[in-house]
């Protein structure tokens, strides 16, 4: 808890600052999360800086990432390949070398269901032996606006402790493991943790965070792509640390299964319990996912945060985030609450 000001302020529509500023006129900013979440938020963060590093959970054990994390022991490439993705240009480069490493191979054989990424990183990985200056030569290829780091150099494993994870005995809490179990259980996730419980972070990555202008927070799955950052002790050390200021972007409607029936002060809540010292700065919500402004806006206080809602979500009405909205929200938000700085 700090003493921050906590106020609740409505963003308006429009279009974000042209990211072709010097580099040296660019807050530094680091996007943690995993999946689509952390996805949408590079897509809108890489609008209106340069200075740009995504720190991505290694928790993955579903698919093509679990496959070959079973087979050859490395960490899940997955999410760091869709962070990858999410960092090309919209350029014919940037485009195409985005499709080449989502495709999927659809097949009768091993390679059934493999993304072209996974294996460029994988093979990069043995090739190398080093997995950061693996994940910058394939940025560098696909000439991506920013970088990509794991949290952690070792392949995690989520547990979660889940009340009714067996509808048979709905009163029971089981331990439930692996993140593609959790994602889908139909049981109340109590609490989430880590195996191994204190794993070491990538010293890129907790140094990304202490050098940062802002960092940012969500959206994405709450237990396991969210929480997991704050359950590797260096990087949760950071986040407390940091002078950087500090966004929690938040999801548009509950996730089926993981967080079923949540309200977004309650994934305000969820996070508080899993890591009591955090404090942020701006808790960003669409105003149309959010029934009850004043509950969200006392669980923000909580944590010293003011509350900033803005129309983000696509206009098809899917639950998505437009990524020209939301870089338009974020670099209000970098404007309205960063301090003074050389990018303002």
């Amino acid at each position: 808890m700090t003493g921050r000001t906590f106020r609740m302020r409505r963003l308006r529509r429009g279009t974000p600052a042209p990211a072709s500023r010097a580099r040296g006129a660019q807050p530094k900013v680091v996007a943690l999360g995993g999946g689509r979440g952390l996805s949408a938020s590079l897509a809108a963060l890489r609008r209106i800086t340069g200075d740009l590093t995504a720190v991505v959970t290694v928790a993955d054990d579903g698919g093509s990432s679990g496959r070959l994390r079973d087979e050859l022991g490395v960490l899940p490439p997955g999410d760091l390949r869709k962070a990858l993705a999410a960092l090309c240009g919209d350029d014919d480069w940037g485009q195409t070398w985005a499709r080449v490493i989502q495709h999927r191979f659809v097949s009768r054989g091993d390679l059934h269901d493999h993304a072209v990424g996974n294996l460029l990183i994988v093979a990069l990985w043995e090739q190398l032996g080093d997995h950061v200056q693996a994940l910058d030569l394939v940025g560098k290829l696909l000439g991506a606006h920013g970088r990509v780091l794991p949290m952690s150099a070792v392949p995690l494993e989520l547990q979660a402790l889940v009340r009714g994870h067996d509808p048979a005995r709905p009163d029971d809490v089981d331990t439930v493991r692996g993140q593609a179990t959790v994602a889908l259980t139909r049981g109340e996730v109590q609490s989430v943790h880590l195996v191994p419980n204190d794993p070491p972070a990538v010293p890129e990555a907790v140094a990304a965070v202490l050098d940062a202008d802002w960092v940012v927070l969500g959206p994405g799955s709450w237990f396991s792509s969210v929480i997991p950052h704050l359950l590797v002790p260096e990087l949760l050390d950071a986040l407390v640390e940091t002078k950087a200021r500090r966004v929690l972007s938040l999801n548009l409607a509950p996730q089926p299964g993981e967080t079923d029936g949540f309200s977004p002060q309650r994934h305000l809540e969820v996070l508080g319990r899993h890591a009591p010292k955090l404090a942020l700065d701006v808790v960003l919500a669409d105003e149309a996912a959010v029934p009850d402004c004043e509950s969200l806006a006392d669980a923000a206080k909580r944590f010293g945060a003011a509350v900033e809602l803005a129309p983000v979500a696509a206009t098809d009405s899917s639950p998505k985030h437009d990524p020209e909205l939301l870089a338009a929200a974020y670099d209000r938000i970098f404007r309205m609450h960063g301090r003074i700085g050389p990018w303002r």
